[in-house]
């Protein structure tokens, strides 16, 4: 989401999702695997976050969405992104970016996005498939690539782009319960915008991560 002149932590609950947890039989790599090799029918979440783009060119970027296999269940690896940067400042985001010319493909842009910010090698990734794109109030038309992670793997982050690395349960994620939703008046009076949030711990997930989080919750129980 496009920077705001508030906290959106500080905003009153609008309401919550409230849909049934994924069964959590499905929240193993073996299942995962299986229901992106076979497609189903689902409704991607709807949003209206690209308004705030103000029709600018949505720019290609693809981020890797990376669910870690850890020996007490799937978690998802997340990052805060340094507080300096020019957009998404200090939100929590996935390992991502711009697609560069010499990119082949979004996989090939999330895979070198996520070892030049956290350095994760991609030999401890396998890629699972894409989630619909997603288009962001900074101008960016983002792929999401799902993917299964190995341990043990060596992180370190980059500095200028990210403040912190840290993993969330997939359970939690995938629990409708945990998905918010919160409000905001625009600031010229033109209305209202809601969007998603899945606070967890000292961790705000919100934006157009949380509107990923949730087409992989709405895939996943198709």
């Amino acid at each position: 989401m496009s920077q705001l002149i508030f906290n959106p932590e500080h905003l009153l609950i609008h309401s919550f999702a409230n849909e049934p947890a994924v069964n959590p039989e499905h929240l193993s790599p073996e299942w995962l695997r299986q229901r992106f090799a076979r497609q189903r029918i689902w409704t991607p979440e709807s949003t209206d976050e690209h308004v705030l783009a103000n029709n600018l060119d949505f720019r290609p970027a693809s981020v890797l969405i990376p669910i870690v296999i850890r020996d007490h269940g799937l978690t998802i690896l997340l990052t805060q992104r340094a507080a300096n940067l020019n957009h998404h400042a200090g939100q929590i985001s996935f390992p991502g970016g711009r697609v560069e010319k010499l990119d082949s493909n979004p996989v090939e842009t999330a895979l070198r996005e996520a070892e030049e910010e956290v350095g994760l090698e991609r030999q401890h990734v396998s890629i699972l498939g894409t989630l619909p794109d997603y288009k962001t109030g900074t101008g960016y038309q983002v792929t999401p690539v799902v993917s299964l992670v190995q341990p043990p793997f060596h992180l370190k982050a980059d500095p200028g782009e990210v403040a912190s690395i840290f993993e969330v349960p997939l359970a939690f994620l995938m629990d409708g319960k945990n998905h918010q939703r919160r409000a905001y008046a625009l600031p010229d009076g033109s209305g209202e915008r809601v969007f998603y949030a899945m606070p967890y711990q000292k961790h705000f997930i919100w934006g157009a991560t949380a509107g990923m989080l949730r087409n992989l919750f709405h895939m996943i129980r198709a």
